[in-house]
């Protein structure tokens, strides 16, 4: 019988830029240039690790993952760490699963890690989810031949205010050190000391241990990203003041969540016991936040649970003072009040910056059919009408940068934005283009911020106010970045404070179209891009409408069944001053704090003046004073909804902690309406996003209306901005975060500091003063900067003023 030939096997072509090797006697193409625990993962293998991470640089630390490995034909003496070795074509590797060297080197680092590592599994906070746990039971040995005493320390040690040191615990795998020089920028945490008294700690704990090597940085440690070397600590070294011996984590239920504090909209994940949330940890989504938090998103939860929160509704008796009373009754007085309002002089609608879409949906539809008015806008901050023609032309109903495109950006030019202190996951990603592609990224603004610093930056100096020059001129004064910006991927940034500066939108609008750089704007509040898509705006309806569209304007009222005046309402501003002077009788208003107002003053006037204001609030606020009836409405923990980060990308969250009582905005404003004899079909986020969903989609968008920029006014300017962890109600309730706030300072020139003299300088206007320490920075003359709201530097409220206003400033006295 004659037998077939075989037919000749035919290899598997391999791509260019890839190689080809066997692990574990599989044949694998991977990417030139991929570690080998990467490529093993890919195939199912799992290789122990303490020191790999995925978003760190390599180090080979623990010795935990080793491999054996052949290249050409020939063994490596000694097993090699695969998170540290690129793959090789022809290379072969044998994994534990296959190779008894590895397997033997494994169980020996892993015993010698265990020598001084304490047995007080069940008192760690990391008991329970400990990658130690776990890869010792899996690749240790049963026993242990270790009989001398273990290595002990005092514990726990400080790093700040935040993050708890238990040294014995260290396994020095660096994933700690190198998260804080790498991707935060905050190289304060070091390695010290050397051999088996190696430890890590900062320049403070190394005064205080009094080592003999000091190779630290010199700074104490402060990071606004601390928590995350919590988070990615794989031994319960580094542990949380604010969660520490607190729970264990089989006793706690997970629920993801997404992030209210900024516009970023980071992916988290809330870890909740017995209807109280413990603590927050980052989520892993690699296109927004990766796996990274800052602390204010990861600590700043406990407001939810403050002692002072409002669980029932509060009306104004006769006497003048706010009784609890029924839901019921509530809603008769708010909509009885409301309704003899409207009908008198009418009513304005503060919406606030703090809103999910579908919060901001119902503030937006209330106005419109239970109040008629378009007297209503989401922004509780400086703004402007070039700001109002901006969001319209160039924002809503746009996607068009994304982090992955700031990422790959060749150019970033932020513009009254910084991104450390306003958007963390921005600063981080611009960080990682400036270090890993090498992106110039340039910031115009008035000092070398740490934002500056820590993105390899450059600064573009200039006066507050004078910026639209700056930028006009770029083609003359900074030719090469105006080359830059016309690179394919150029991104302009441009945040909030922008409003403050006439004549700024237009500047930045200008140079995107000569260049052709795209343009994002990034907001300060998490809710202000699902607000302005839901047409919480005295000019727009939901979608982007124009409300003086006559055809945009009538798919609104189709859908919803009313007519709506088709005449722009009033900005805040306007409602303010309305409500001061009687051209208004009413208010709602939405967890708005009158001191982030233009104008503090005038706007506690005007709720003194108001004939009614109902209040939806969570806590007292400046706000509860003078309102006649107070609705409490429930945090995102305790309801379901979503945010628009400053991508245009819906960000959805489902209910954290249920049958608490607390209703959404959305629920409340709907039974309000029904009071009123409106119906707007928002009894649940669900049907408040169903009811905006089902609107046409819109796509027309008005033409940019440019501003000319003011001239300079003589005098001081002041510059300001926020911190990101200041005196934020949001932040109320955690002095361990609190203590990792930036102290408040004003900075001069050191022309102006030696001027001076002294230690203090006292800002002020015809309003107010601050007082505050001073501290020299790069600042042009006749320049001044405060942070906006931190410690004493509460700059809305004590001065009246903004970025840009004109003071006087003086040595200061005793403080």
């Amino acid at each position: 019988m004659t037998m077939a030939p075989e037919e000749p096997k035919t290899e598997t072509p391999v791509p260019e830029g890839h190689v080809k090797l066997t692990i574990d006697g599989e044949e694998v193409i991977a990417p030139k240039g991929e570690l080998l625990i990467r490529t093993a993962e890919r195939l199912g293998t799992v290789i122990p690790r303490f020191c790999d991470h995925p978003l760190l640089d390599p180090a080979g630390a623990c010795r935990q993952c080793l491999v054996e490995v052949e290249m050409g034909g020939r063994p490596m003496p000694k097993p090699q760490a695969s998170c540290t070795m690129t793959v090789a074509d022809g290379m072969v590797v044998k994994t534990q699963l296959t190779s008894a060297v590895a397997d033997k080197a494994q169980q020996g680092v892993m015993e010698l890690l265990l020598i001084n590592h304490p047995l007080d599994c069940p008192i760690c906070d990391k008991g329970g989810e400990c990658p130690l746990q776990n890869q010792a039971m899996a690749h240790g040995r049963a026993e242990s031949r270790f009989v001398d005493k273990k290595r002990t320390f005092p514990k726990p040690l400080p790093i700040s205010t935040q993050v708890l040191l238990d040294r014995e615990r260290c396994v020095l795998c660096q994933r700690c050190t190198r998260f804080s020089a790498q991707v935060a920028g905050d190289p304060f945490i070091d390695l010290l000391e050397r051999g088996a008294h190696q430890q890590i700690g900062t320049a403070e704990t190394a005064d205080v241990l009094d080592m003999a090597s000091k190779t630290t940085s010199g700074q104490p440690f402060q990071s606004y990203f601390s928590g995350n070397t919590i988070q990615i600590c794989p031994v319960g070294a580094l542990t949380s003041a604010q969660y520490r011996f607190r729970s264990r984590p089989f006793d706690l239920v997970s629920s993801p969540s997404v992030c209210e504090h900024c516009s970023s909209g980071c992916a988290e994940r809330t870890d909740f016991r017995r209807g109280q949330v413990m603590r927050k940890l980052a989520g892993n989504d690699p296109e927004v936040n990766e796996e990274w938090l800052c602390d204010k998103g990861r600590f700043a939860f406990r407001y939810a649970q403050a002692e002072d929160r409002i669980r029932r509704p509060l009306v104004r008796d006769a006497s003048g003072k706010l009784q609890e009373t029924s839901w019921t009754e509530a809603m008769r007085v708010a909509a009885e009040g409301l309704a003899a309002a409207r009908d008198a002089q009418g009513v304005g609608v503060l919406a606030g910056g703090r809103l999910t879409l579908e919060d901001a949906y119902a503030y937006a539809k209330f106005a419109r059919v239970a109040l008629r008015t378009n007297d209503i806008d989401f922004r509780a901050r400086a703004h402007s009408d070039e700001e109002l023609s901006f969001l319209t032309s160039q924002v809503v109903g746009t996607e068009g940068v994304t982090f992955g495109a700031l990422e790959k950006a060749p150019t970033v030019l932020c513009v009254a934005f910084e991104p450390e202190d306003e958007a963390p996951i921005v600063f981080l990603r611009l960080r990682k283009a400036a270090r890993k592609r090498h992106a110039k990224i340039v910031h115009l603004g008035q000092w070398t911020t740490s934002s500056v610093r820590k993105t390899f930056g450059e600064l573009l100096a200039c006066a507050p106010g004078a910026e639209p020059a700056a930028l006009a001129g770029l083609a003359s004064h900074a030719p090469d970045l105006d080359a830059a910006l016309a690179q394919d991927g150029a991104v302009i940034l441009v945040g909030e404070r922008a409003a403050e500066v006439p004549g700024l939108f237009s500047a930045v609008h200008e140079l995107s179209a000569r260049t052709g750089a795209q343009v994002a704007w990034i907001p300060r509040r998490a809710g202000e891009r699902g607000a302005l898509e839901a047409g919480a705006l005295p000019t727009l309806l939901p979608g982007g409408r124009p409300v003086t569209d006559a055809a945009a304007r009538a798919e609104v009222e189709t859908a919803w069944g009313v007519s709506i005046p088709e005449s722009p309402g009033r900005d805040t501003s306007a409602i303010v001053a309305a409500l001061a002077d009687g051209s208004l009788s009413g208010a709602v208003i939405g967890g708005v704090d009158p001191d982030d107002l233009p104008d503090p003053e005038l706007a506690h006037r005007a709720l003194e003046r108001a004939e009614f204001v109902v209040s939806l609030e969570m806590r007292p606020s400046g706000v509860t004073k003078w309102a006649d009836v107070v609705l409490p409405v429930a945090p995102d923990v305790e309801k379901a909804g979503s945010y628009f980060n400053w991508e245009g990308r819906r960000r959805p969250f489902d209910i954290t902690l249920e049958n608490t009582g607390a209703l959404p905005d959305c629920r409340v404003l709907d039974t309000l309406a029904v009071e009123m004899d409106a119906d707007l079909f928002t009894q649940t986020p669900a049907a408040a996003f169903g009811d905006l969903s089902r609107l046409p989609a819109f796509a027309a968008r008005p033409a940019f209306a440019a501003v000319a920029a003011d001239g300079t006014e003589p005098g001081v300017r002041l510059a300001t901005w926020r911190q990101l962890i200041d005196n934020g109600s949001l932040q109320a309730g955690e002095p361990h975060l609190a203590g990792t706030a930036r102290p408040a300072v004003a900075r001069v020139s050191a022309k102006a500091a030696a001027e001076l003299g002294g230690d203090t300088v006292t800002v002020s206007t015809d309003r107010g003063a601050i007082t505050l320490p001073v501290e020299v920075a790069d600042l042009p003359e006749g320049v001044v900067w405060l942070p906006a709201n931190s410690g004493d530097s509460r700059v809305r409220a004590e001065l009246g003023a903004g970025h840009g206003a004109v003071v006087s400033i003086e040595a200061g006295g005793a403080r």
